[in-house]
């Protein structure tokens, strides 16, 4: 089945991107043709810079890719390399209901965090649509909380299909492995836009120095802690084996053990699991050249996708002048 996905360029990524989505995206490549893109056009919504975006969007690259994309068997490529999706936006737009994008809940949630209240940002849901159904996508990965952006997509979808005959894919919702929210150093959960990050590809002493600087109580050492409610448990448990996050919940609710002791041991772990792929990291970063190749194959194939689907978008409606 064919399984589509997008991250933005905002920033670089960190631990709760891999946890929260990456790592799985890159384990569905197994049994599954991937469409994976670097969501430009949506990073717009926050008015970043055009160098942030551009740098950004290598960033991303080199990251999948130093982390196992198959750039063979995958198709990896920038959302406005495929331009595409714009024009099928606008068509989709002209059937998607303002009463169903005013239910949607990432404006409001977007807004309250500070973004300007712009149309781009208002219309986003209408722009995934046109993101998951020019390239025929059978399968979303989204945590459980995102189910109602695909939803929308399924509604505008069906609203075309009964519009103007069966063009479009009916796509449904693959709900990740769910992993819990991954906390910040600050506690809050882990985002670019709370600078509390702790990044993929971070140097090891400056993560070393993060985590030791988490946020947790003030219950002395010699006291029993609360595993449930410790952010450095919390990291431990994307870390550490069964067995030995076993060990430290007996210390934690044991009493003895201080958090300093916990935090030095999480930083071994989290700079070990990365480990095997800064090498790479730091070649890809040597070769330029090579990055910006595989998003520019990764464009030819999508976009061979793309346009095969709005050519049947373009005659469905009636802008093919081989229809008159």
């Amino acid at each position: 089945m064919r399984v589509l996905s997008g991250i933005q360029p905002s920033g670089r990524l960190h631990i709760g991107n891999y946890f929260g989505a990456m790592r799985q995206h890159l384990q569905l490549q197994a049994d599954h043709e991937c469409f994976y893109f670097i969501a430009d056009y949506h990073a717009l919504t926050s008015n970043p810079s055009p160098d942030e975006v551009f740098r950004y969007s290598l960033d991303v690259t080199m990251d999948y890719i130093a982390l196992g994309l198959d750039t063979q068997k995958t198709v990896f490529w920038r959302q406005s390399d495929v331009p595409e999706v714009t024009e099928l936006t606008w068509i989709l737009s002209c059937i998607t209901p303002m009463g169903l994008l005013q239910r949607c809940t990432t404006y409001k949630d977007k807004v309250a965090q500070g973004l300007s209240p712009s149309q781009g940002l208002f219309a986003y849901p209408v722009l995934q649509a046109a993101d998951i159904l020019i390239y025929r996508s059978d399968l979303v990965p989204v945590g459980a909380d995102q189910k109602q952006h695909i939803e929308v997509t399924r509604d505008i979808a069906v609203r075309f299909n009964n519009t103007y005959g069966e063009v479009f894919t009916i796509p449904k919702e693959y709900i990740v492995e769910s992993v819990a929210v991954v906390p910040g150093i600050d506690g809050q959960k882990m985002s670019k836009s709370y600078g509390n990050t702790i990044e993929i590809f971070e140097p090891p002493e400056s993560v070393r120095k993060k985590i030791m600087r988490i946020v947790t109580d003030s219950t002395p050492v010699e006291r029993p802690k609360d595993p449930d409610k410790c952010n450095v448990f919390a990291l431990l448990r994307l870390f550490a084996s069964p067995q030995e996050l076993a060990e430290w919940e007996d210390r934690y609710r044991s009493g003895g053990t201080g958090y300093s002791d916990a935090k030095k041991r999480l930083a071994e772990l989290a700079i070990e699991y990365f480990r095997p792929f800064r090498k790479k990291r730091a070649d890809l970063e040597k070769n330029p050249d090579y990055v910006r190749g595989v998003l520019a194959d990764g464009a030819r194939r999508a976009k061979a996708v793309a346009l095969r689907t709005l050519a049947q978008v373009r005659r469905a409606v009636g802008l093919d002048p081989t229809n008159a």
